[in-house]
């Protein structure tokens, strides 16, 4: 893993061009006030890692359009062995407008995969639109209960995709009534391989992150608990089916389904529907029914333990973008959390409107008025 030396934004968001160098590991606060561009510094580095960056965006919502060239970011990655890395993304120069194709090139050759990106760079993100996770719908919860499951299984992504695209198949054939049982039954075998080997990741993943939090020693932000429902996980989790049964009685299942699915769309049981559940551990107590401030609290406790993770698999941390965190924070937490990220080791980008909330940073740190970039 590596940390970014030097950044380089072109044509993107609100930036004809900026760059920030001499970057090191450590605290790096952006500040500034209410739409300067600091959450397009760290959409920009979001980038760099296999997906669609933090705010999900399609690649051409990405363009300044008062610029003339297409969006670009790169940078110059420092590796844990001194070694130098140049990565850059953006726009693909020869696509047509309004197009979503996206460019990913390394050392200066083009990747054939963004998946390739996962190689030189890990990026742990935190955002205000987070803050709803606990209450939000469980599909929200999926998609980054999945994202933290791809920091360790590059391949949990691809079958994610391999079993969205299969249900989205599946679907159209039920729904026109063209579905021979031969092609129903092809991509239901598909389902069934994948969203089995789905759900072993997620309970996989599920139980090393309970063992990070119960391993964290800091009382500042409370313990969560998690757990994953869904008609798959328990079968699985019950441990007396091996898992190419719970393969066949989902397909089963599937197949039993299809006259109810060919109504209602989709499929009732599956992966897709599963959901985190996640219990603040000393109260007992799930997390939708705790305190705006309490969600918050475990929400980062999570977002550590997840990167306390990163750093024991892997030897360093990852990149930690932490966005408009500490607004929220009592100061006495502010504290408590710059000085578990500078334990940490990793290099964390935060962001904030005043420079006054990063004043309990005793340990070194590079500011940016991200007005003067």
């Amino acid at each position: 893993m590596s940390i970014v030396e030097k950044l380089n934004l072109h044509s993107f968001r609100c930036y004809d061009s900026a760059t920030l160098h001499g970057l090191q590991s450590g605290l790096i606060v952006l500040w500034g006030a209410n739409g300067v561009g600091k959450t397009n510094i760290l959409e920009a580095l979001s980038l760099l890692v296999p997906g669609r960056g933090l705010r999900s965006a399609r690649v051409s919502d990405i363009q300044n359009n008062s610029a003339g060239e297409p969006w670009a970011v790169s940078v110059i990655l420092r590796t844990d062995y001194g070694d130098e890395v140049r990565i850059g993304t953006g726009l693909d120069p020869n696509s047509n407008q309004g197009s979503e194709k996206r460019v990913v090139r390394i050392n200066g050759k083009t990747a054939r995969s963004q998946a390739l990106l996962s190689k030189h760079l890990a990026c742990v993100w935190l955002t205000p639109q987070m803050d709803r996770l606990f209450i939000d719908s469980g599909r929200e919860r999926r998609k980054f209960l999945d994202r933290l499951v791809f920091t360790f299984d590059p391949g949990h992504s691809g079958r994610v995709i391999r079993y969205e695209n299969a249900l989205s198949q599946r679907s159209k054939l039920l729904r026109e009534g063209k579905g021979e049982d031969i092609w129903l039954g092809a991509l239901e075998q598909q389902m069934a391989e994948t969203g089995v080997a789905i759900a072993a990741a997620r309970l996989e993943y599920a139980q090393r992150l309970i063992e990070a939090c119960k391993a964290a020693d800091d009382s500042s932000f409370p313990r969560a608990c998690f757990s994953v429902k869904g008609w798959v996980e328990e079968w699985l989790e019950r441990g007396d089916v091996p898992a190419l049964e719970v393969e066949g009685r989902f397909k089963d299942s599937l197949k039993q389904s299809r006259s109810r699915d060919a109504l209602t769309g989709g499929a009732l049981e599956g992966p897709h529907k599963s959901d985190l559940a996640v219990v603040y551990d000393a109260k007992n107590m799930p997390a939708d029914q705790c305190s705006t401030g309490e969600q918050k609290a475990l929400l980062i406790g999570i977002i550590l333990a997840h990167s306390r993770l990163i750093k024991a698999e892997r030897g360093v941390p990852p990149i930690l973008l932490l966005d408009e965190v500490v607004a929220h924070l009592d100061e006495a937490r502010r504290k408590a959390l710059y000085e578990i990220l500078h334990d940490l080791g990793a290099q964390c980008w935060l962001t904030g409107t005043e420079k006054a909330l990063f004043s309990g940073i005793n340990k070194d740190a590079r500011f940016f008025n991200v007005a003067e970039i």
